[in-house]
């Protein structure tokens, strides 16, 4: 189905789903597919997505790792990151500080996905203050390993759906367009 026909349908309330723009936060481990299921929902769903990391890259890591690390672009910056899982993890905590909900209501005031949510305490927050309306975990445990966790607390029972991503980019697709047929609309 297009995402023509998607829009044009209606659900079971009656409400046009172009009316409908969910929240939803895409969890996961480092390189399990996150950003591939949220580029998916994006285009099936007609929605728009930012991941923590690229939303705080400019304003929160670059300042400060352009200094450390001689960075001279907040898109190098960015495309390094995966070599300091745990430092990002720990600035873009402090970046929440007390107000653990903080990036979730940033990202979502701008974005109907928020990727990569990698903080416990920071999904707590946002759950008790209905910041989002589905966590999605995408796992691809067949081929990678869980992640340590310094660089990421969250774990896949904190999910309200699962999306299995250890088959083909086909299977994927088929498996985000059945969780948005049968669960998100």
């Amino acid at each position: 189905m297009t995402k023509t026909e998607w829009t044009m349908n209606w659900n079971s309330g009656g409400v046009p789903l172009d009316l409908i723009r969910p929240k939803l936060l895409v969890i996961g481990y480092g390189r399990h597919g996150k950003d591939t299921v949220s580029d998916i929902l994006c285009k099936e769903m007609d929605l728009n997505y930012q991941s923590s990391s690229e939303f705080c890259a400019g304003h929160v890591m670059f300042p400060t790792l352009s200094k450390k690390y001689g960075y001279k672009t907040v898109e190098e910056c960015y495309n390094d990151r995966h070599n300091h899982r745990q430092e990002w993890y720990e600035m873009i905590s402090s970046y929440c500080g007390s107000d653990l909900a903080r990036l979730g209501r940033e990202i979502f005031e701008k974005f109907d996905i928020y990727c990569g949510l990698r903080n416990k305490r920071e999904w707590s927050s946002m759950k008790n203050e209905n910041v989002y309306d589905y966590a999605i975990w995408v796992d691809r445990s067949d081929y990678l390993p869980p992640e340590d966790e310094t660089s990421n607390s969250m774990k896949p029972w904190m999910a309200d759906f699962w999306i299995d991503n250890n088959g083909t980019l086909a299977d994927l697709e088929f498996n985000v367009r059945t969780l948005i047929r049968h669960r998100l609309l």
